[in-house]
């Protein structure tokens, strides 16, 4: 099994995150048709590997939606297409679905990001969490979410790894959404390793300042 359980800190503990990559996927116009439909059996995060730089910028979005969850102040239908707008680093909902979301016929590798509620019991004497908007009220488990997706998904399952994400990385598309061509920090950088870490930084500052 591929699919991952990510590990966040200061995550609330009634959730759960699992993610997943697939590569070649041939079935894009099927998955984007059913969050169209909102098929509540596709509750999913659906990202376009191509513009994912790393891990740490996936985790870095997925960070962002929840704590956007947990404060009450979702700007999109649930928790999974707030994954998909946290990449990007102003306020346009659709301009984000359509760089990071699913393109019907164009995404070929993709990142699947599922948060459901933790099968952990919670202590009843613990500290209360603040109630968000609920996300599915349903208790789903890493393998039934597994079973699911790649009864589904027409595509490859593969490594969650930076090594893996590199290899699909759209470079000049990352760096057209981030604003990052002509930044002279970057050009002078001769080591090709570094100038995609300084490009990783660079992005992920500009996801967390939107808004302010």
């Amino acid at each position: 099994m591929t699919l991952e359980r990510l590990r966040l800190e200061h995550v609330p503990p009634p959730y759960e995150v699992y993610a997943a990559l697939f590569r070649d996927v041939s079935n894009s116009e099927f998955l984007h048709a059913q969050l169209l439909s909102r098929n509540s059996d596709f509750e999913y995060a659906f990202v376009d590997a191509s513009s994912v730089i790393s891990r740490l910028h996936l985790l870095s979005a997925v960070y962002n939606a929840l704590t956007v969850l947990v404060d009450g102040t979702l700007r999109t239908p649930n928790v999974h297409s707030e994954i998909v707008v946290s990449f990007n680093t102003n306020n346009n909902i659709a301009d984000a679905y359509r760089r990071w979301g699913i393109t019907p016929g164009k995404t070929k590798d993709l990142v699947v990001v599922k948060v459901v509620p933790s099968t952990t019991a919670q202590d009843s004497s613990a500290t209360p969490t603040p109630t968000p908007t609920p996300i599915q009220t349903q208790t789903q488990t890493q393998e039934a979410i597994w079973a699911h997706l790649t009864e589904h998904i027409q595509g490859t399952p593969a490594p969650l790894t930076d090594d893996e994400l590199s290899r699909v990385t759209d470079w000049p598309k990352v760096r057209k959404y981030y604003r990052l061509n002509g930044v002279p920090a970057l050009e002078r950088l001769a080591d090709e390793g570094e100038r995609r870490k300084q490009s990783e930084r660079l992005a992920i500052m500009g996801m967390a300042l939107r808004g302010l």
